[in-house]
This record gives C-alpha cells, sequence and structure tokens, in this order.
C-alpha cells in the first residue's frame, strides 16, 4: 500500500473554519428568515394581536363608563376576558422560553 501525504495547507483549513489567518472570525452575511415565516415573525404577531386585544378591551371599558349606548356589558367583558387569556399565555410562552434558556446556557460543553 502506497501512502502519500500532501503538504498541510494552513491558509485552506483556516477557511474551511470561516476564520481569518489571525484566528478572528469572517464576517458573514446575515441570513434572512424566509418570508412569511420565522420565530421572530410569529412571535411579533402574536405579541401584537395580544396588544390589539387589550386596547380594545379598553376601549369597551371606557365606553361602557361613559354610558354609550352602543357598547353593551357582555361585548366588554368578553373582550376583557380575551384579553387576558391572551396576556396570560403571551407571560406562560415567555415563561417558557426563559426557562429553555437557562437550561441551554447551565449545560456543559
Amino acid at each position: 500500500m502506497d501512502v502519500k501525504l500532501k503538504p498541510f495547507d494552513f491558509q485552506a483549513a483556516v477557511a474551511r473554519a470561516g476564520l481569518r489567518v489571525d484566528g478572528t472570525p469572517l464576517a458573514r452575511p446575515r441570513v434572512e428568515p424566509a418570508e412569511g415565516g420565522g420565530f421572530r415573525t410569529a412571535m411579533t404577531q402574536a405579541l401584537g394581536n395580544v396588544s390589539r386585544a387589550q386596547l380594545e378591551a379598553g376601549r369597551l371599558q371606557r365606553e361602557v363608563a361613559l354610558d354609550n349606548p352602543t357598547v353593551s356589558l357582555e361585548e366588554t367583558m368578553v373582550a376583557m376576558q380575551k384579553a387576558q387569556i391572551g396576556f396570560q399565555a403571551a407571560v406562560q410562552v415567555r415563561n417558557r422560553l426563559v426557562s429553555a434558556y437557562t437550561e441551554i446556557m447551565n449545560m456543559q460543553v
């Protein structure tokens, strides 16, 4: 069996590792998520929906307090419950994300 060794190409090895010759990382172009998807987009939309529900509930509460005959108490209470449930869900998601982050940060490398 004939084994031939090629000389080690340091420049190529550094480039494959994504580093400069001095060992610092190369600046990589930022990768944008695919259109219409991604975790950031989903979270932004969900938090926007929670915020809109809370604003709507607040508006309806003001209208009821001002005796607006076109706004019913039942409609106001339903809007308040929807806003509360949405907020509680957002808090639970936040708690799970913080817990997952903490768990990852405590992992042994």
